[in-house]
C-alpha cells in the first residue's frame, strides 16, 4: 500500500526523514530542509546585507548542498548577499584534482565566482609530500591545521567578510565526542558555536548555515536534487580519530535517533567551573595568525617539515618554541627524539 505525504497529503512519499520520521515527497522534503536552513540563519544572524561571503567549497557533498541552498535561499528571501566559491588544494593526487574539477563544474552551474588556494603556494609543501616525510599516522593534523589557515588567507585574498562552512549536526556531534574524549575545555566549549569568531577581533567569521542537518538528510537532498558532487574519501584519512568518533556517533544513533542532537545540545550547554584556567588567544609572533601560543600551530608544524623533525608539531614541545623564535639549534638529544616517524 502506497505512503502518502505526510505533509501535502496528496503526493505519494519517497523518503522517511532521518530526522523527525515524517514521511515526505520530494517537493515537501525539498521545502521543509531549505526552510530549516532558512531558520537556522535568520535565528543566529549569521549574515548582514550587503556583506560577501566565502562558501567553502570542496566539491563533497556538504559544501556542495550549501552552496545550492545558500543561492536558492539567498535569492528567494533577498539576503542582499554577494556570493563567492572558495577552495583549498591541498596537493593530493587522485582525490583532490579530481574533486577540484567537481568545484569548477559547480562554478559553471551555480554562476559564483571561485578562488582556489593551495598548500604549496602557501606552505612550499603538498599533502602527498607531507605524507612522505610524517608517515600515514597523525598525517591528519598537518591537514586539518593548515586547511584552516589556508581558506582563512583565502578569505583574506578575497577581502570577504564571513566564510561559511559545510559542517553539518553530524560533524559538530562528533568534533564534541572528540574533545570529550580528548579532555579538551577549551575546544569543547568552542566546538558548538553556530558562528567561530566575532567581529572586530582581526579574524574573518565562519559560521555553519547547515549545522542542524543531518548528514542522511543532505545526501537525500542532493541525490533527489541530482546535484553535482564528488563522494570519494580522502586516501589519506582512514587512521583519522575523527573516524572512531563517527563510528562510536552511527552506533549510538542507531539505538537513539536522536543522539545527535543530544550531543550537540550537551555541548551548547556546557558550563566550567569558576576558577578554571583557560587558554587566552593572542596572534603568533612569526605570522600574525591567532594562536594561543608563541607560535601557531601552522608554523610549528611547517618549522618541522623544513627541518627534517615531523614530531616537532605533535604531542607538547611548547618549550622548544623559544628555541625556534630564536633560530637557536636544538640539542642532539632534542633533534633524535623529533626526527622519528613511527609515532
Amino acid at each position: 500500500m502506497p505512503v502518502f505525504c505526510s505533509s501535502c497529503d496528496t503526493k505519494r512519499a519517497v523518503l522517511k526523514r532521518p530526522k523527525t520520521g515524517h514521511s515526505l515527497c520530494k517537493e515537501c522534503f525539498f521545502g521543509a530542509f531549505e526552510e530549516e536552513v532558512h531558520q537556522t540563519i535568520v535565528s543566529a544572524r549569521l549574515f548582514n546585507r550587503g556583506e560577501t561571503v566565502g562558501i567553502g567549497a570542496s566539491g563533497g557533498k556538504d559544501s556542495t548542498v550549501l552552496a545550492h541552498v545558500m543561492k536558492v535561499l539567498n535569492e528567494r528571501y533577498d539576503y542582499g548577499l554577494s556570493l563567492l566559491l572558495l577552495s583549498v588544494d591541498e596537493g593530493i593526487t587522485g582525490y583532490r584534482d579530481d574533486s577540484l574539477e567537481t568545484v569548477k563544474r559547480n562554478q559553471q552551474q551555480y554562476d559564483l565566482p571561485l578562488k582556489i588556494v593551495s598548500y604549496e603556494e602557501l606552505y612550499g609543501w603538498t599533502m602527498d609530500a607531507i605524507v612522505k616525510q610524517v608517515g600515514l599516522k597523525n598525517n591528519c593534523t598537518f591537514c586539518g591545521v593548515f586547511r584552516r589557515q589556508a581558506l582563512d588567507r583565502g578569505a583574506m585574498m578575497l577581502k570577504v567578510d564571513k566564510i561559511c562552512t559545510g559542517h553539518n549536526a553530524d560533524d559538530v556531534a562528533e568534533t564534541v565526542l572528540m574533545n570529550v574524549l580528548r579532555g579538551d575545555i577549551a575546544r569543547l566549549r568552542r566546538c558548538t558555536a553556530i558562528s567561530t569568531a566575532s567581529e572586530g577581533d582581526g579574524v574573518i567569521p565562519r559560521c555553519k548555515p547547515l549545522k542542524y542537518a543531518y548528514e542522511k538528510e543532505i545526501v537525500l537532498y542532493a541525490y533527489f536534487k541530482k546535484l553535482d558532487y564528488f563522494s570519494t574519501e580522502c586516501i589519506y584519512s582512514p587512521n583519522a580519530y575523527r573516524g572512531h568518533a563517527r563510528t562510536f556517533l552511527k552506533d549510538l544513533e542507531a539505538v537513539r535517533p536522536s543522539a545527535i542532537m543530544d550531543v550537540i545540545h550537551s555541548g551548547e550547554n556546557l558550563s566550567v567551573r569558576e576558577g578554571v584556567r583557560m587558554p587566552t588567544q593572542g596572534t603568533c609572533a612569526r605570522c600574525g595568525y591567532i594562536s594561543s601560543q608563541a607560535l601557531c600551530k601552522a608554523c610549528v608544524l611547517l618549522e618541522g617539515l623544513n627541518r627534517g623533525l615531523p614530531r616537532l608539531g605533535i604531542g607538547k614541545h611548547h618549550r622548544l618554541h623559544g628555541k625556534i623564535l630564536a633560530e637557536q639549534p636544538l640539542t642532539e638529544l632534542e633533534e633524535r627524539k623529533l626526527r622519528a616517524v613511527d609515532f
